[in-house]
């Protein structure tokens, strides 16, 4: 049974559609049109919808296991699995979910640096994001929510930039439509549901909801959205873009924001980038916050302490990685991990937990 949590640090149940959206929509949308195309060309925007519904279906079986579990991951692995192997199962979630704060953290870190300071350190930039994400943390779980709240804002404005590419777009680069095969769809699905993996922070703050099991809708109403931001950008890229221009732009949108020009701006991704920092920040938070709070349920710790043994592993951690090789490696990795976190072990601890309960059941009622 999980630990009631008081009344001041809950939140409201529709604040978790800006929670999810908000660690689904980061660093990743700048360029995954181009890794969808490889697989599909340009019918890659199946693929953001099929990959989409797959993972609305993903959070109700998460809602599923915490409502029968009646409390967060750490507790409903050692509820199904044991002490010892579910505190394996939490530890090992708990570091991916660390492993994808770096990943955003020094993907975001590149850009910077690329395309705005090309001379500026990753350390100095990382350090910057350490220093915000621990200010908010250290407020609490409301105050993470409202960054996240905030980030979802702003990325939402951001999207009107759009419309500045629009008269260069060509919309027959669309057609024909459902070209590609099905031997290509697989793949392209599996592509793109990497970018809906920040579902699994569900695991942590679900206690931390006010009538958690009415959030479910909102949720799905937060997945939702995320769907049409990755359609809104998917068609602009394949509209704007011809296939060969595609595969050799990284980063799709960015490049896109070059061609805008402002009366007193004349560089607009100067300024877009840096709103996009803000979109960023709530990826770090919130998954700093999952992972201290998850490792301060599993070892019985403090989790301020936690919080600032993480951000140093963090910090050493994004300086290892200098060059575009290593950093796209590192984004591969820990992408495939995450497919298989979200997409094996959540159905497999889903039928684990109803087993579990269904033989609690069993004998309670034949010592009865």
């Amino acid at each position: 049974m999980q630990t009631k949590i008081p009344e001041r640090n809950l939140i409201s149940p529709f604040l978790v559609m800006f929670l999810i959206n908000a660690m689904q929509v980061g660093v990743g949308v700048l360029g995954f049109p181009r890794y969808i195309a490889k697989d599909m060309e340009y019918d890659g925007w199946i693929a953001v919808i099929i990959s989409g519904l797959i993972t609305s279906a993903m959070i109700w079986v998460i809602y599923d296991i915490l409502k029968r579990g009646n409390g967060d991951v750490v507790s409903i692995n050692k509820q199904v699995f044991g002490k010892w192997i579910g505190g394996l199962f939490t530890f090992l979630l708990l570091t991916y979910l660390l492993s994808v704060t770096l990943v955003v953290l020094r993907t975001f870190t590149e850009v910077i640096q690329v395309w705005i300071f090309p001379n500026l350190s990753t350390w100095s930039i990382t350090a910057v994001y350490c220093i915000l994400a621990y200010y908010c943390i250290a407020k609490g779980f409301r105050v993470v929510t409202g960054v996240c709240f905030f980030g979802v804002i702003l990325s939402l404005i951001t999207y009107f930039s759009l419309i500045g590419p629009l008269e260069f777009m060509e919309i027959r680069n669309l057609l024909p439509l459902f070209d590609a095969s099905l031997k290509d769809y697989l793949p392209g699905i599996k592509t793109m549901v990497l970018s809906y993996l920040g579902i699994k922070m569900l695991f942590i703050y679900y206690p931390f909801i006010k009538k958690p099991e009415t959030s479910l809708k909102w949720a799905l109403a937060g997945n939702f959205l995320t769907i049409f931001m990755y359609l809104l950008v998917s068609f602009a890229a394949f509209i704007y873009f011809s296939p060969k221009q595609l595969s050799l732009t990284i980063w799709p949108l960015l490049t896109m924001w070059q061609i805008i020009e402002l009366p007193f701006l004349e560089r607009f991704e100067y300024l877009a980038i840096p709103i996009w920092g803000l979109v960023v920040l709530p990826n770090i938070c919130l998954g700093l916050w999952a992972t201290s709070r998850g490792y301060k349920l599993l070892f019985s710790i403090n989790q301020h302490q936690t919080l600032i043994l993480l951000l140093m592993i963090l910090f050493c951690a994004s300086i290892v990685f200098e060059t575009r090789q290593g950093i796209d490696q590192l984004n591969t990795v820990v992408s495939e991990i995450g497919f298989y976190f979200t997409y094996v072990y959540i159905p497999f601890l889903w039928v684990a937990q109803k087993i579990r309960l269904k033989g609690a059941q069993h004998d309670v009622s034949k010592s009865g």
